[in-house]
C-alpha cells in the first residue's frame, strides 16, 4: 500500500512539472523579442572627405505607407546615435503628432563625426587653438561634403521636398553660422545653438554678412554659459537682425537655467516652436 502511495505521489510530481514547463514555454513564447527601429543607418564612402561617414536616418511613421508624400528634411550635426540623434529624432516625432502640430512631418538626417574638431573648424591663427586642436582646418572640405555628396544622396535615396534645415551646436554651432555666412543657400533654416566663435579669436563674426534673397528662418540660442558664450551668441543674433532682409524671420533664445551640456534639447524645441509652427489667426 504504501508503494502505491508514493507512486501516486511521484506521478502528481511529474504532472504539475510538465504544467510548470507548458507554462513556461508559453511564457516564453510572450516574451519573444524583435527589433524596433526608427529608421535606417548607412555608411557611405565620402571622395570628398576621403573616408567612410555614418549617416542615422529617422523616417516619419507615414513614409512606409504614403508613397506619394514628400518631406522636409533636417541634418543634424553631431548626429551619432550616442550623441543628438536620437532626442533630437524625438522631438521631430512629437512636434509632428497632430495634436501638437508645431511642425510637419519630417526626415532627420544625423551625420555621425569623424574628427569632429577637424570637421567644424576652419584655420585659426590663434597659437592656443593650433596647440588644442592640432587636425583642425577642415570646415570648407565638410562644406563641401554637404554640398556635393551628402545632399544630393539623400536627394537620390528619399522622398525629399524643398525645405532643408541645419542644426549645430557647440563647434557644430561654429560650422553652421561658416555655412550661412558662406554658402547660405545649401539650407533654408539654421539652428544656432551655444556656436563656439571664440574660435580663431572671434574672427568669424568678423564676417560681412549680407542676408540672402532667399527667406531664411534662423533662431540663435544659448544657455548660462559664462560672459564669452552669452555675449558672442547675442552678437551673432545682432549681426544677423542688423544685416536682415525683411523676409527672413530670426529668433534668439537664452536658457538661464541650462549649461553648455544640456540646452541643446530645450533650445531645439524652442526653435522648433518659432519656425516652424503655424501661426492662428
Amino acid at each position: 500500500m504504501a508503494v502505491i502511495k508514493s507512486t501516486q505521489f511521484l506521478l502528481v510530481i511529474f504532472l504539475i512539472s510538465c504544467l510548470a514547463s507548458l507554462f513556461a514555454e508559453e511564457q516564453a513564447e510572450i516574451l519573444q523579442r524583435s527589433q524596433f527601429s526608427i529608421g535606417e543607418t548607412i555608411e557611405i564612402q565620402s571622395a570628398v572627405l576621403d573616408e567612410k561617414r555614418i549617416l542615422n536616418v529617422y523616417l516619419p511613421n507615414s513614409y512606409t505607407y504614403d508613397s506619394t508624400k514628400v518631406y522636409p528634411v533636417i541634418y543634424l550635426l553631431d548626429g551619432s546615435v550616442d550623441e543628438d540623434f536620437i532626442h533630437i529624432a524625438g522631438l521631430v516625432q512629437f512636434g509632428s503628432f497632430s495634436w501638437i502640430n508645431m511642425l510637419p512631418e519630417t526626415i532627420v538626417v544625423g551625420i555621425a563625426n569623424g574628427d569632429r574638431r577637424r570637421d567644424f573648424t576652419y584655420p585659426s591663427n590663434n597659437a592656443e587653438d593650433q596647440k588644442d586642436f592640432p587636425t583642425a582646418g577642415g570646415a570648407d572640405k565638410f562644406i563641401e561634403f554637404l554640398e556635393s555628396e551628402l545632399q544630393p544622396l539623400i536627394n537620390e535615396n528619399y522622398r525629399i521636398g524643398a525645405n532643408r534645415t541645419l542644426i549645430g551646436q557647440s563647434l557644430g554651432g561654429l560650422l553652421a553660422t561658416q555655412v550661412l555666412f558662406r554658402k547660405p543657400t545649401l539650407f533654408d533654416n539654421y539652428i544656432i545653438i551655444s556656436p563656439s566663435l571664440w574660435w580663431d579669436d572671434e574672427s568669424l563674426l568678423d564676417t560681412n554678412y549680407k542676408a540672402p534673397a532667399a527667406r531664411k528662418s534662423i533662431y540663435v540660442g544659448v544657455g548660462k554659459e559664462g560672459e564669452i558664450m552669452e555675449r558672442l551668441a547675442k552678437a551673432l543674433f545682432d549681426k544677423l537682425k542688423s544685416g536682415n532682409a525683411d523676409n527672413n524671420q530670426i529668433h534668439f533664445g537664452f536658457f538661464e537655467e541650462l549649461s553648455h551640456g544640456d540646452a541643446l534639447h530645450l533650445a531645439v524645441y524652442d526653435a522648433f516652436n518659432k519656425l516652424f509652427r503655424k501661426k492662428k489667426d
